[in-house]
């Protein structure tokens, strides 16, 4: 395998990021300048596509599916010697780039997904005069989430980890000019950083313990020797799970993503929704024999998956706003994977990931087309009978809808049907929460489909935003800020104006075209995964396919899971009519009535707990009274100490040491330095004024005090003799 092809997939779309980010401050946008943008945007992704597909196959036809890794030079060398265990040991890291099943299909994902949004946002973006700088930061952000996946050790993934942070800031406030993205993609930094913090403490512990940051001595070393490592391990997981809830969007950290909604269509399909969120994933299934060797953390992973995808769910059957649905959905679908992973089904993960990536762009991207096509607006209750106005985007979303409710025969199927199966394995419990999830999931995304698709367009009776909020109860029990602080500045809304009486119309080829490759994918993607209980192997084509990534502990060899057929079955058919439930209920509430008679009325007389939901259970404003108003509230305190403690203290000493230095010195130096001086001046004067008298100049004078001095000195002499 060549290690310059393997360079050159991620180099590549870091050419382009700063050929188009020299080229976004110095020329004007004309239509030359916004081809010779797309050159270097759709050629850099779509070569290292290219060349990451050539090196996969290469990789393939090895025969031998061991990792291969290549470092390119040593990055950091540094420390004191080698010490077992670390302490005092050499740190050095390579920059190496790493080549397994699991890299592999990480890798097709992000360059194949990642080049069809970058085609996409050639036509969603066409009319941006930030044309150019949007797409350096698209390809800024595939270089550093190519780094992620393809790094050797903890510390370029690491680099590519953050670097993914800075590109998702940039692109969710790429309309900087309007407070809502500026404050989203602020909401957005801050919130990775905290789980970044809780990452890094986790590699520090790695090399602390491992004396290593790299996978395979990492690994090797845990495999070998797991009841050394088991104590320390559950500390690592806990702690690098911290990081991947923050980039992967899991309760407590989840909070983020909704909002980032706030950036460009294309921007939300890509890293949103296909690659960045899942770097958490990936993550976590990289690091699987660290979490194998800590049940607690398992448990923990489990336990957080579950509750996310049940609750983001249930916040989403009351959302209006067609990217915030999807916004929601993204969050739950995320906790389905580390639902599968807390269970120990890796592999189950993995393919969610990737049949994820599949029909969420698609359903993303096909959102962005109906808010093309609807001349900006993103409220479903103002769509309506879109598929006579775009068949296109109508097909393509339905077999996504159709994908993401876990229909049989669609990618969606297959692995969330293999993840419940991994949770009902581990604990009842666990599936039901699933289970239910997966029903929220197919109510609330039939909900949008029947809304946006079906019915009469709505969009001919509306006046004006401030005249779009319906006066009374049921849907409109959503306040008016639900869809206002969110879109594409692409659109009139985002700039201030309401498409008023908008013909709808489909999108352009650019578009629709990589909509239908994207259902494609979401149609058959996950027949790779066909279980063995409906006449496929054991273990799936795709489990095999990762099985080398799932090393031994010890002496016991990775085992995939094999339940009772009639048990798989059954499972199967419990998910599916539970998801077909919800499917019906969306049709009885949302296209059989057009009126929306029965959801209105359930929402009046359950108002409390439909403005929970609707509300997203005010969780932002619970961390705005006690996060950020604590925060605030420190600082102000920390603020006062310091004015008034610190500052204090310090002024204090001040006027000490001016009082006792300065006057004091001032004083001393008045009347005992200068007054010692002036003493002996003072007294020598004194003594020339007396002798200054006696010397008159008159010789009698002289001759007297000669006659006394000698009377004087003969008295002494006789009273001494006596």
């Amino acid at each position: 395998m060549s290690p310059t092809l393997l360079l050159l997939i991620p180099l590549l779309p870091a050419l382009g990021a700063l050929i188009n980010g020299t080229r976004a401050f110095a020329k004007p946008l004309t239509p030359k300048n916004r081809t010779i943008t797309n050159l270097f945007a759709l050629g850099s992704t779509g070569l290292s596509a290219i060349i990451a597909t050539v090196v996969v196959v290469s990789y393939m036809g090895q025969g031998t599916h061991t990792p291969y890794v290549h470092a390119f030079y040593t990055w950091i060398s540094s420390g004191f010697g080698h010490v077992a265990g670390g302490g005092l040991a050499n740190f050095a890291v390579d920059f190496a780039f790493r080549i397994d099943p699991l890299s592999c299909t990480m890798l097709m994902v992000v360059t194949w997904v990642g080049f069809l949004i970058h085609i996409y946002a050639t036509g969603y973006m066409s009319h941006e005069s930030g044309y150019t700088r949007f797409f350096a930061y698209m390809n800024l952000f595939m270089f550093m989430m190519l780094l992620l996946v393809l790094g050797g050790n903890y510390m370029v993934m690491f680099v590519g980890w953050e670097g993914v942070g800075l590109c998702s800031y940039l692109l969710i406030g790429f309309y900087y000019d309007k407070n809502f993205a500026a404050d989203a993609g602020k909401k957005a930094f801050i919130a990775n950083r905290i789980g970044d913090f809780g990452f890094l403490l986790g590699i520090f512990l790695i090399f602390n313990y491992f004396g290593t940051a790299d996978y395979t001595k990492v690994f090797a070393l845990a495999s070998a020797n797991p009841e050394h490592y088991a104590g320390i391990t559950t500390a690592i997981c806990l702690l690098l799970f911290v990081g991947a809830c923050g980039k992967s969007a899991q309760i407590p950290l989840y909070v983020w993503l909704p909002d980032a909604m706030a950036g460009p269509t294309p921007v939300s399909a890509l890293i949103h929704a296909a690659t960045m969120v899942t770097a958490g994933v990936y993550m976590v299934v990289r690091s699987n024999v660290l979490y194998r060797l800590s049940p607690t953390a398992m448990l923990v992973v489990a336990i957080v998956g579950a509750a996310t995808a049940i609750f983001a769910a249930t916040i989403g059957v009351a959302q209006n706003d067609i990217k915030k649905v999807l916004a929601y959905s993204t969050v739950s679908q995320l906790g389905f994977m580390f639902l599968a992973a807390g269970v120990g089904a890796f592999s189950a993960a993995i393919f969610h990931l990737m049949t994820h990536a599949f029909f969420k762009a698609c359903l993303f991207l096909g959102a962005g087309s109906v808010i093309h096509g609807c001349g900006g607006e993103q409220d479903m209750r103002k769509m309506g009978g879109l598929r006579k106005y775009m068949p296109k985007t109508h097909w393509t979303m339905l077999i996504a809808t159709l994908a993401i409710a876990g229909t049989p025969l669609f990618a969606g199927f297959y692995s969330k049907d293999e993840i419940l199966a991994g949770a009902f394995a581990y604990s009842p419990a666990l599936w039901a929460v699933g289970v239910i999830a997966a029903g929220f999931t197919a109510f609330y995304m039939f909900r949008l489909y029947f809304m946006t698709f079906y019915g009469e367009y709505r969009g001919f009776e509306v006046v004006g935003i401030e005249q779009s909020e319906p006066k009374h109860g049921g849907e409109d029990l959503i306040p008016s800020s639900a869809h206002l602080d969110q879109g594409d500045a692409h659109t009139d809304k985002a700039h201030g104006h309401h498409a008023h009486g908008h013909v709808p119309h489909e999108s352009p080829w650019s578009m629709t075209g990589v909509l239908i490759v994207l259902a494609f994918l979401a149609l058959v993607g996950g027949y790779i995964g066909w279980p063995a209980a409906l006449g496929g192997s054991h273990p799936t084509p795709f489990q095999r396919w990762l099985e080398p990534v799932l090393l031994a502990l010890g002496n016991e060899p990775w085992e995939f899971h094999e339940g009772s057929a009639t048990v798989e079955i059954l499972l199967m058919a419990a998910s599916v009519g539970v998801a077909a439930l919800g499917v019906l209920l969306a049709f009885f509430f949302y296209l059989r009535d057009q009126t929306w008679s029965v959801p209105k009325r359930l929402a009046t007389r359950f108002a409390l707990a439909y403005r929970m939901v609707a509300n997203k259970y005010y969780v932002d404003e619970i961390y705005d009274a006690t996060v950020i108003g604590g925060t605030l509230l420190l600082c102000r305190m920390a603020s006062l100490f310091d004015i008034y403690v610190v500052d204090g203290l310090v002024n204090l000493i001040r006027h000490i040491t001016v009082f006792i230095f300065g006057h004091g010195s001032s004083q001393f130096d008045k009347y005992v330095v200068d007054g010692a001086v002036n003493g002996i001046g003072y007294t020598a004067q004194g003594g020339s004024t007396l002798l200054r008298r006696v010397q008159s100049g008159f010789v009698q004078n002289y001759a007297l005090i000669m006659g006394g001095g000698i009377v004087l000195m003969t008295v002494v002499y006789l009273f001494t003799k006596a």
